[in-house]
């Protein structure tokens, strides 16, 4: 089930991403965030963007939400998106539903361009955006360090 985020869900998701910080370069996070941690950046985002989550069995097993793309006033129409999903659920199309439901909402709020930032090689979050018309508009070279190794990020857009 897809579901707006509740205060509640932070223990749930800080699981999910810690583990995205720990294990990858996904995330160019490097410390495991605590549970208020979280609940913090759930209220600051939801007090402008939407934030779904995906609920199964009473658990959170994935999450995407919406962001400022820039401060600048004349970007208020871009957003910056991120998704994670527990690892023990990849591979499901659990990704597709919770990222089609959010540019339902962001169609409905009149946003016109959405940004993926993707830590490089990621070819399951590239597929994904792919999938769901996005464009490479974009990379940079060796902009993040994480795990002793240097990472490229690159840029999809959908211009809706």
């Amino acid at each position: 089930m897809i579901r707006s985020v509740k205060l509640s869900d932070a223990s749930d998701i800080c699981r999910i991403y810690n583990e995205y910080i720990l294990k990858t370069v996904i995330t160019f996070e490097e410390n495991p965030l605590t549970v208020k941690e979280m609940e913090l950046r759930i209220e600051n985002i939801i007090q402008s963007y939407p934030w779904l989550v995906y609920e199964e069995n009473e658990n959170v097993i994935g999450y995407t939400y919406a962001g400022k793309w820039k401060e600048r006033s004349a970007y208020r129409f871009s957003v910056e998106t991120g998704i994670y999903i527990d690892s023990k659920h990849i591979g499901r199309g659990i990704g597709t539903k919770l990222k089609s439901e959010l540019l339902t909402i962001l169609r409905e709020r009149s946003i016109h361009s959405i940004i993926c930032g993707i830590a490089l090689p990621n070819p399951a979050s590239i597929a994904l955006c792919e999938k769901l018309g996005f464009i490479k508009v974009g990379q940079l070279k060796e902009v993040g360090f994480k795990h002793n190794k240097w990472v490229d990020v690159g840029y999809w857009e959908l211009i809706l």
